[in-house]
């Protein structure tokens, strides 16, 4: 018996000790590249692409934060009178399929676009087929007749009619937002192809950079989808010494088919300055752009011409999102707030922080002691309405909500989830002054006025 013991003993003590030596075996192998890490890489890579290709359901899935589902209205009486358009994915005959929608105040759906993404781009520009094919919608702009600017996220951009149409594409890598210029034209960022590391001002790529890079650029384009520039981001940091904050990126992009290719900068919002509102902005000039980069926790205004930065800045921001010229002297921008908990318990949430860059003066106008919670880690939306509310994207938890200048909720819709766990994400909420008598007079609608 006791012999037996011993042994037993003996071969626990054995396999406990080859554990021991495999996971530390494994940690070095890791940090120092060692047999078999590069297969293991290769290996995890295929896995998530086919993860990506072939997963069903929407791209972009959260853990359900919400119990319910639709449209609440606190306060009818408060809310922005429109139309709101919604970009997300969306259940039908199909499955779950990317789409815009626009929906009345009571959430019933006045017009859709299902957008088939084979359509949108049969031959994605990145050669990757069928995990192309899984991009998601990010970034639009509505036309009165009804047509509609998307991006297919970092493969390109598209002008589709109210039908779903394409109408024309430019393969951009179009991502995240897009704006439109006094004169027509468009700025959106993109993604410049073949994940360059070389720029014109660093021909010879970034200097240190060992890996892959996202090269996020500003491109701007004509009404009818030609290119009429493309500045790549990092020459604009470098011609200004702000190389410095790209020591705060360190992490590849989440959720992409090559998890060891570095995101640098993560550009989420290019906007240019209207001459209308030019006169309220004493540091600036009609034209002048406005750009977020997510990574870098910065936000900066630059001359598309000369390159010349004129402002920036990055506290008090974490993840922000969506910085938007809106009078009077004043940037507001959707700072996500990031602290890494589940609901932003340690800093309190998501908010919409106010600068203005003449006076170097900073206000939190969202949330208030009204406020319900709001909290998204990543993504992020919001638009200053004509009466004094504000339309918050908290796109994470598939929630678009209407607040009004003290903050309390006016208005609310919330996407129905994807199970009884998990929600789909919103890439976007906007309201647009749009009636359905406008919505039915558009081709292939079937809008009728609201009695």
């Amino acid at each position: 018996m006791a012999v037996n013991s011993i042994s037993r003993f003996e071969k626990g003590t054995f396999v406990v000790s080859l554990m021991l030596l495999s996971f530390v075996y494994g940690f070095a192998a890791r940090w120092h590249g060692w047999f078999p890490n590069a297969l293991l890489e290769r290996a995890s890579e295929q896995l998530t692409g086919l993860y990506v290709a072939w997963t069903p359901g929407p791209v972009a899935r959260a853990g359900r934060v919400y119990d319910r589902s639709g449209v609440r209205t606190p306060d009818a009486s408060a809310t922005q009178p429109g139309l709101t358009l919604l970009q997300s994915s969306w259940n039908g005959e199909d499955g779950w399929t990317p789409g815009v929608r626009l929906v009345d105040q009571g959430g019933r759906v006045v017009h859709d676009w299902t957008l088939d993404q084979e359509t949108l781009f049969p031959n994605p520009p990145d050669g990757k087929g069928g995990v192309s094919a899984r991009r998601s919608l990010h970034g639009s702009h509505l036309f009165p007749n009804g047509d509609l600017l998307v991006n297919l996220q970092y493969i390109g951009t598209v002008r589709v009619d109210a039908c779903g149409e394409v109408l024309w594409r430019a393969p951009i890598g179009g991502h995240h937002s897009i704006e439109r210029a006094a004169d027509g034209s468009f700025w959106v960022p993109g993604m410049s192809p073949g994940l360059r590391s070389a720029t014109k001002r660093l021909p010879d790529g970034l200097p240190g950079l060992e890996t892959p890079l996202y090269l996020d650029r500003v491109v701007h384009l004509a009404a009818d989808g030609t290119v009429l520039d493309s500045i790549d981001i990092l020459d604009v940091l470098y011609a200004n010494d702000l190389e410095r904050y790209l020591s705060k990126a360190s992490q590849p992009r989440a959720g992409t088919d090559d998890p060891e290719t570095t995101d640098l900068t993560h550009m989420n919002d290019v906007e240019p300055l209207p001459p209308s509102m030019a006169a309220d902005y004493p540091l600036f000039e009609a034209g002048d752009l406005l750009v977020s980069l997510r990574d870098l926790d910065l936000v900066f205004v630059f001359d598309p011409a000369s390159l010349d930065v004129k402002w920036h800045a990055s506290a008090p921001l974490i993840q922000q999102h969506d910085p938007d010229f809106i009078g009077n002297g004043r940037i507001g921008i959707f700072d996500n707030n990031e602290d890494f908990t589940a609901r932003g318990t340690m800093l309190g949430g998501s908010r919409i922080v106010v600068l203005q860059p003449h006076t170097d003066s900073t206000v939190v106008r969202f949330p208030t002691s009204r406020s319900e919670p709001l909290y998204t880690d990543i993504r992020g939306k919001w638009q200053a309405l004509d009466n004094g509310n504000m339309l918050l994207t908290e796109g994470q938890t598939g929630r678009v909500v209407e607040v009004a200048p003290d903050g309390r909720t006016v208005w609310e819709w919330v996407h129905p989830p994807y199970s009884a766990d998990n929600t789909v994400a919103v890439q976007q909420g906007e309201r647009y002054d749009l009636t359905a008598a406008d919505v039915a007079s558009w081709p292939c609608s079937s809008a009728a006025p609201t009695p």
